[in-house]
Order: structure tokens, then sequence, then C-alpha cells
């Protein structure tokens, strides 16, 4: 399920993949209760974001989606991923198959739907996209045609946005192919411990952190940052931008994943909005990692908080 698959984070792992869409995580129950573990999906949801009472088709006319050449990347609409069941259900009312209960359409637009993670709690939620797009692979999110994902995120965790992170420090996050569990792409909107703020900011007053793209990729660039899960430090490489205008997985392709000759499929990417006393400062840290650093890491879920 992931290119680190040591006892220790196995069974992480299979915790976070019940962090996807109330409807897909709990069509997975029945398999927990199989191995004795309690089914998350009994776990009473806050009332707050109100979803949406019925699924419609969002105002606004149709997404842009991959065109058909990029299905084998992209996947195919007529597949059969328990999160993007849940998609269609939020944006056309397609029923859901028996055992899959329907999910919190939390807020729905032409280009992505927003929806509760798992554990359902105010900072943990899944932004993904309207169109059938498994995950960091598809080259379609890295054309200037996309939607800018992120950005979309970010409007709707932070401090008066959509669908708003109850937590003191926000983190956005998407793990790899190897690492996820279910294959429709989707951006965590969760949180992140102070101490990972406090060393982000740290590494930025130190200078060790790239302040352009071009940069991103610079040995001095990769840096430790411990994380939420108690796996000790973990290596990143480490970005400052000013906003999120720019499509960060073209970035990523361009910058870090070409000249080094990795594959797009094994990045991780984590932002961190900068905040202080005052509240956002006005910039962004964007990690990246990949297993082809020395303790490197392939998923968000070292430094995401979801519980």
């Amino acid at each position: 399920m992931n290119d680190d698959k040591n006892s220790n984070e196995l069974p992480r792992r299979r915790f976070v993949a019940f962090s996807g869409a109330i409807g897909a995580a709990t069509l997975l129950t029945g398999a927990g209760a199989a191995t004795g573990r309690t089914a998350s999906a009994a776990a009473p949801t806050p009332a707050h974001p109100v979803p949406d009472t019925c699924p419609t088709p969002p105002p606004g006319g149709a997404p842009t989606c991959p065109p058909a050449q990029l299905q084998p990347l992209c996947g195919s609409p007529s597949d059969n991923d328990p999160l993007w069941r849940d998609v269609q259900y939020c944006t056309q009312g397609t029923p859901l198959p028996p055992g899959q209960f329907p999910p919190d359409c939390l807020k729905v637009t032409p280009d992505y739907v927003v929806l509760h993670g798992r554990p359902s709690n105010r900072h943990n939620f899944l932004l993904t996209p309207s169109c059938r797009i498994t995950g960091i692979e598809c080259p379609f999110i890295e054309t200037s045609g996309a939607p800018n994902y992120w950005n979309d995120a970010w409007e709707n965790a932070r401090s008066g946005g959509g669908v708003p992170v109850q937590y003191p420090n926000i983190g956005l996050g998407i793990n790899s192919k190897s690492a996820r569990f279910l294959n429709q792409l989707h951006i965590h909107l969760a949180g992140v411990r102070a101490s990972t703020q406090r060393r982000l900011q740290e590494l930025e007053m130190t200078g060790r952190m790239a302040t352009s793209p071009a940069q991103w990729n610079a040995v001095q660039n990769r840096v430790p940052v411990t994380g939420s899960d108690g796996s000790g430090d973990r290596t990143y490489r480490a970005l400052r931008l000013p906003g999120l205008g720019m499509n960060l997985f073209a970035l990523l392709q361009q910058y870090v994943v070409n000249p080094s000759g990795l594959s797009m499929a094994n990045q991780t990417l984590i932002v961190v909005p900068k905040m202080t006393a005052a509240g956002f400062a006005g910039a962004f840290y964007v990690l990246n990692s990949d297993s082809s650093l020395h303790d490197g890491t392939n998923t968000c879920d070292h430094l995401l908080v979801y519980s």
C-alpha cells in the first residue's frame, strides 16, 4: 500500500485509509469488524459544517476534465473507486451501491467537492475534483487548463473559508500513489502541530528554505522536520511562496521530478500556511518528499493531524 511497508507504519496507513470520505470509509467497516477493529463510521458527525441536504448538479457549468486519451493515467469515469462514487453522488445524485452510506456533501462546485475525512471532526476534510482524476500521477493536473485545487483547498480551509479547518495551524496535503488507499485525487484539509509551524519558521529564518521554485531541489533546501506521529525527523524539500497562484503540481514536475529523473507518482506534497499570533502571515511553506531522499517519505501523514 506504500513504499515504507514496515511494521510500525502499516497500522497507521490502514487507519489513514479510513480518512477518506464518510461514504467511502463506511463501505469498508465490514472489513474492520472482521479483523476486530471498531468501525470508525460509528463516530458522530459534527454539527458544523452543515452538509448539502440533497445532492444536485452544481451551478456554473461543467468542470474542465482530463481528455479521454489520458484515461489510462487519470482513470475512467466508469471506475468503481469508493471516493469517486461519493463525488458522483454529490455532483450528479448517482445512487450508491448497497452498503455504501451517502457522504456529507459539505460543498459542491463545478470543479470540486469537499467531504468529511475520517475520523469525522472539525479539522479533517477532503477536497476532491469533480472530474475523474486518480491522483498525483495524472498529467492533467499539471496543465494550465486544470483548476488550482491547492488554492481552492486553502480558500476553504482558512479562517472564514467555505469549510474552515478548526485548528490553530492548518496543513494541506496529498499522498503519493503508493501511500494512498482511495484512488480519487484528494487533498487533505487538516491541522499541523505548533512545533511543525515553529520548525518551518526557523528554517525560513536561517536560510534553509528555497524562495523561488528554481531552488526547490537544491541540497541546502532539503531539511528535517519532525512529524506529529512520533516517527522522528523526515526529510523534505522546502519552498516558501507568497501565494498559491501558481500550479504546485507543475512546479514540482518542472523543478524537482524532471531534473532528478523521479516519478511524479511517488511524490507527496504538503502546504502549511505561515501563521503568527496575528493570524495568517501571507506566505506558504510548500514541502515535498519521496523515498529517494535520505529519511524521505512519500506520504503527508507524518505532518498532518487528523484526529
